[in-house]
Formats: structure tokens, C-alpha cells, sequence
């Protein structure tokens, strides 16, 4: 891709890596945050060059993430890949799929009215109403999970040992999916959400520069196969659950081709576990180093609201997805050029001090933010965004007032990604009330 880059729009080497690299966001506090508040105040639509790496624009304010967003028909998603790899991954993606990018039918790799046509399929199912029915279902999950992470004596990793179970014993369980089955979904999650991450990895991945390329594909690979027998059974004995709904979707009366199935399965069973499962562990770790913000909504649990959208904002599990320019357009006084590349900031976007004030870097639930860019905009805006509510909000319901106290053990671990992610390894101590 070739982009004219000025040299008022081009962003000095060190903040583009620290905005656009995985291994930043091991450290956000310190690395990407900073680099983002840089990139708002000087230099809010920049280009990023990163050996490596196609340019790129970084979009950091929350009114041009919006304005992006809502546009697809100038900026899409399958032009080229919606999410930010190495040019080298790129390459061995295209060399499987014989020169498309397209290595899974997600709908965040299409544009209308291809996703109109596939998202309209489970919208339904998403709906207050429909999510409303599980809240019972939710809140049994979550009373047991509480009551077994205070039986931990006092000290564990509520990330490895609550945080990322949680989530995944919800979606399973709206799934229809067998408990069994619970280690193999949640280590294709971590190796599909891992694909940066040497720890994450298969140990027969080799740590070449399409690492994450090899990473990425063969954990879609191990998905489908996984799938593939529960959408059969799905289609013969259909019941009430997510599969069978995905599984018998229609198109002008005929059932959806299975790799539409298996792209609506990833897509909910990877973003619904690993996004929820992040902000979680994201919020306990804020409300550690925030007490005062633990022991508000204890003695006001009406609060719980607004510390579920509070833990979004503040959190950002989703760092980013990208665009690309379809045709000529002009954003904040820049000039795109068709085929121009755009990485969407989220979490720069919700640390916007023009929309969220001074203290934007601060973790308050007595603030009313209004709109966060946690569940993006637009046509691709989440569609398990009720879900991923409910699921937060029971659960703080359920476990903050039966906690005392709670400290860190030990020293916060993050995923190596610049995609989906966060904590990985949270150390605590704790006191039953």
C-alpha cells in the first residue's frame, strides 16, 4: 500500500510502536496509554510507519472512531483484513486461502449487504427481551461461581482461577455445549486471542515472522473441526439453544453453509468469553488500586450499573479493528486516499478528555460518562453487548457484597496482544464479609 505521508501527519517511531505493537500492551499503564495521550493532544489522525507493518492511520478520538465506524460504505472491513497483522502473516494467510484474506466468515470480515444478511440471521436472539429470559440462568451460574472462588481460603489468581471461567461457563452453557468440553473451547480462546503471545502458542507454532499468521489459522481449524459434529446434531435434533439457532439459520429458505455456522460459533464463543472475561479482571484490579470505588458500590449497589459501563470504558478489551478507505475522503482535514489503512483505537477513544473530561484516565462510578466505544458503533456495533451486561451485572451483584476486603498477591500479568485481551494472571488476597 503506498500512502503520501506528510511530515506534520507522520507519528515519531517510538508512540507508533507503543500505540500499534503487541508487546505494549503488556504494560498500557505506562506504554500505550501515554502514547495514546500523546497522539490526542498533537496528533490525533496520524500515519504509522513500523517496519513490517503496512502504514497505517491511528484514530484516537472518540468523534472520528464514531464518524468511521458509521460509515461503511467508505470505510470497510473486507476490503482488506479487519484486524492488524504483521505484513508476513498477511502473506501466509493469503498463500492458504489462495489471495483473500478472509481466513474465517466472521462478519467483522464483511461489509453490507453480506453482513446485513448474516447478523440479521441471530439478531433476534439478541434482543433485551430474549437475553432477559437467561437472567436466572445467569445468576445460578454466577452464585455458584462466587461460592466456589470463596473457597479459596483467602488467596488465588481470580484471572486463571475465576475471571476466565466465569464467562466461558456462560456462553457454554447458552451454547448448549457439554461441560466437558469446557478445556477445549477455553484453550482454542486463548490460542485464537493469543496468536502474539509466545506463551499462548502451540509449541509446534515456530516463532518465524508469520508466527501469528500460523497461529490464527490453526486454531480456526481446530474451531471448525470441533463444530462441525455439534452443527450435524444441531440439524437433526434442533432445541432451544444458541447452536441450534445458528445451526438452522436460513437464507431465502435454505440453510446457511456451514462455514457461515462455524464463523457466527467463533465469532460468539471467543468475543463473548475473552471480552467479558477481561473486563472483569480488568474491573477487580481498578477497584484494587480505586478502594474507595469498591466500598461506593457496596454500600449503594445501585451503582452496579454504571460500574459495569464504567469497567468497559476503562478496561477496553477490544484494542482495536481496522478499515480500509473504499474511495477519496477527507477526515479531521486529512486527505485519505482510496485503500488507505485505519486502525481504530479504542481504548484511546474512551481515555478522550474532550468526551469524558479531565480525569478520563480515572476509574469513577459516580461519574455519568455517557457513550463509550466499548461495543464500537455502527453496523459491526457488538451484538452480544446485552449478554456481556447481564453477565457483569449479575455477577457484581452476587460477589461484591460478599467480599470484605481484596489486594494484590503477586504482580498483574497481560496477554501479548494488540486485538482482544487483558489480564491474563491477577494475584489476590481476600477477606469473606
Amino acid at each position: 500500500m503506498t500512502v503520501t505521508t506528510s511530515t506534520e501527519a507522520l507519528i515519531p517511531d517510538e508512540i507508533a510502536r507503543a500505540a500499534v505493537l503487541p508487546e505494549s500492551y503488556m504494560d498500557e499503564k505506562n506504554v500505550t496509554y501515554p502514547a495514546f495521550k500523546w497522539l490526542r493532544e498533537n496528533n490525533p489522525l496520524g500515519i504509522a510507519k513500523i517496519d513490517g507493518f503496512d502504514p497505517l492511520y491511528l484514530v484516537t478520538k472518540l468523534d472520528d472512531l464514531i464518524t468511521i465506524e458509521r460509515q461503511p460504505e467508505v470505510f470497510a472491513n473486507g476490503l482488506k483484513n479487519p484486524i492488524l497483522n504483521s505484513q508476513a502473516d498477511d502473506a501466509f494467510i493469503r498463500g492458504l486461502t489462495g489471495g483473500s484474506i478472509r481466513s474465517i466468515d466472521v462478519t467483522p470480515f464483511m461489509d453490507p449487504p453480506e453482513h446485513t444478511a448474516i447478523r440479521r440471521l441471530i439478531n433476534p436472539w439478541f434482543r433485551p427481551g430474549n437475553v432477559k429470559r437467561f437472567s436466572d440462568q445467569v445468576r445460578a451460574l454466577a452464585r455458584r461461581e462466587v461460592d466456589r472462588l470463596l473457597d479459596f481460603d483467602g488467596e488465588c489468581d481470580f484471572a486463571k482461577d475465576f475471571g476466565l471461567l466465569y464467562p466461558l461457563r456462560v456462553i457454554m452453557t447458552l451454547f448448549g455445549l457439554p461441560p466437558e468440553d469446557e478445556p477445549v473451547v477455553m484453550k482454542l480462546t486463548q490460542e485464537f486471542f493469543g496468536t502474539n503471545d509466545p506463551e499462548e502458542q502451540r509449541e509446534e507454532i515456530q516463532l518465524t515472522p508469520d508466527a501469528a499468521g500460523r497461529a490464527w489459522t490453526a486454531a480456526i481449524a481446530s474451531f471448525n473441526e470441533y463444530f462441525h459434529q455439534h452443527t450435524l446434531d444441531r440439524r437433526a435434533n434442533p432445541t432451544e439453544d444458541l447452536l441450534s439457532v445458528v445451526a438452522n439459520s436460513r437464507i431465502d429458505g435454505e440453510l446457511i453453509e456451514e462455514r457461515y455456522c462455524n464463523g457466527q460459533y467463533i465469532a460468539i464463543a471467543t468475543a463473548g468469553h475473552d471480552t467479558t472475561s477481561a473486563t472483569l479482571v480488568g474491573s477487580i484490579l481498578a477497584m484494587i488500586e480505586n478502594p474507595d470505588q469498591l466500598r461506593l458500590v457496596q454500600r449503594d449497589m445501585s451503582l452496579v450499573d454504571r460500574l459495569v459501563e464504567e469497567s468497559i470504558r476503562y478496561v477496553s478489551p477490544v484494542k482495536h479493528f481496522m478499515r480500509s478507505a473504499t474511495q477519496d475522503a477527507e477526515v479531521r482535514g486529512r486527505q485519505i486516499k482510496e485503500g488507505d489503512r485505519f486502525m481504530l483505537c479504542f481504548p484511546s477513544g474512551n481515555r478522550d478528555e474532550e468526551k469524558f473530561g479531565p480525569n478520563s484516565h480515572d476509574f469513577d462510578v459516580t461519574v455519568d460518562r455517557g457513550k463509550h466505544a466499548g461495543f464500537g458503533f455502527g453496523p459491526h456495533q457488538c451484538q452480544g453487548m446485552m449478554i456481556a451486561r447481564l453477565e457483569m451485572r449479575i455477577l457484581f451483584e452476587e460477589l461484591l457484597p460478599r467480599l470484605k476486603s481484596i489486594e494484590l498477591n503477586g504482580t498483574p500479568r497481560y496477554t501479548q496482544t494488540n486485538f482482544v485481551g487483558g489480564l491474563k494472571s491477577l494475584p489476590v488476597r481476600f477477606e469473606k464479609a
